[in-house]
């Protein structure tokens, strides 16, 4: 299979394939209704909301930073903040989002952005054996190990949930 044959994104499977995961391409699920929130994601898959990776992006000082967050829960800005050690913590705009990651809200992956950014994941993702997160579109989303997430993505693990 190559890249351009797999249900996610192209950028995404592009990169992934760089990262020498071209074998998680197979895995990609793609579902007619959009799967942009974590609850369509799990009401399409049959699993629990909790297994839903979010990938949601930030700005602490003006500066993207990407959370990974399970499906059921709501991140803390506050804490947050005191992860990154950072003065103020917001929600992204629609417009940061693509331009830090290359794609849209509701289909950003935990890896493959078009620029390189801080990456916090909470612990809350590690409950589970597989977790299930977006490739690059509102319609496709990808299986994987949480542990091997986190570090594909290259993130610091914290406690970052209400």
């Amino acid at each position: 299979m190559t890249s351009t044959d797999s249900a996610a994104h192209p950028r995404f499977a592009d990169a992934v394939t760089g990262m020498g995961l071209a074998g998680l391409l197979p895995r990609v699920r793609r579902f007619p209704e959009a799967t942009r929130t974590a609850q369509e994601a799990a009401a399409a898959l049959g699993c629990e909301l909790s297994q839903i990776c979010k990938s949601l992006i930030f700005a602490a000082d003006g500066v993207p930073v990407l959370v990974l967050m399970d499906g059921s829960s709501r991140v803390d800005l506050e804490r947050v903040r005191e992860a990154l050690g950072a003065g103020k913590v917001t929600r992204a705009k629609a417009d940061v989002v693509r331009e830090t990651t290359g794609y849209a809200i509701g289909g950003v992956p935990p890896f493959g952005h078009r620029t390189r950014t801080r990456v916090l994941a909470d612990r809350s993702l590690l409950a589970h054996d597989t977790v299930w997160a977006a490739a690059g579109t509102p319609y496709a989303v990808f299986p994987m190990g949480p542990k091997e997430l986190v570090e594909h993505a290259g993130a610091t693990l914290v406690d970052v949930r209400e």
